[in-house]
């Protein structure tokens, strides 16, 4: 039997609670809504905005122009539930949240690039017309030594939203290294110590080749014979 659920209302409840149940039980997954109508739910909050950007700190996905271009500037879209924070215990923000300092430092340390796609600020996507824009994440990591632990990364506004409550499991990962070639092994390891990817001329040919229109890569395919 499912419990209900409180009200988006109930004025006993914290901000981002109120918030995260004013998207389940007014806009629905998948709709759009806009900085006004939720303005207009929320009148006595000043920071409401900042209140609804928190949720994703607990896997809610919500889209803004960055993520998908058919938004504007004042609409956002609820594409995804997560965690449901009214619930006791479900709804507090880690003790270790990142200051402004360690965010500056942590850009830094991964040279304002994206960790996983190496997208600068400004970038534009090559599919799209959405420009890249860096944030620092937070991720959960499963050590060698069998112990989960929150860490920080820098992502893209595409790479952050597809990381979005997934662990990310170190152990496995280091069992599928070692079943890899020795030669492609030693490959690994040069990228890794070179901490960058060296492309072979075919790859970048074909990397080249996929970012094409479909009408110009029928073209080269001609031109190829």
């Amino acid at each position: 039997m499912s419990t209900a659920l409180p009200s988006w209302q109930d004025s006993k409840l914290g901000t981002m609670k109120r918030a995260a149940l004013w998207l389940v039980q007014v806009v629905g997954e998948g709709n759009v809504f806009t900085k006004a109508q939720l303005r207009d739910a929320f009148p006595d909050v000043a920071q409401i905005d900042r209140r609804m950007r928190d949720l994703r700190d607990f896997g809610w996905k919500i889209d803004t122009k960055r993520e998908d271009i058919g938004l504007d500037a004042n609409e956002q879209r609820y594409v995804q539930r997560g965690e449901p924070v009214w619930e006791p215990g479900r709804g507090t923000r880690p003790k270790s949240a990142i200051t402004v300092n360690q965010r500056r430092e942590l850009l830094a340390t991964y040279n304002h690039k994206c960790s996983s796609c190496g997208a600068t600020p400004g970038d534009t996507y090559a599919d799209s017309e959405v420009t890249a824009q860096l944030d620092v994440a937070r991720r959960e990591v499963l050590l060698p030594n069998g112990t989960k632990a929150l860490q920080y990364v820098v992502e893209c506004n595409r790479c952050r939203v597809g990381g979005i409550g997934s662990t990310y499991d170190v152990p496995a990962l280091l069992s599928e290294a070692a079943s890899l070639p020795s030669l492609e092994l030693d490959i690994l390891k040069s990228w890794i110590k070179r901490d960058a990817r060296t492309f072979s001329s075919v790859e970048d040919v074909w990397a080249k080749y996929r970012a094409l229109p479909a009408e110009a890569r029928e073209a080269f395919r001609e031109g190829l014979g």
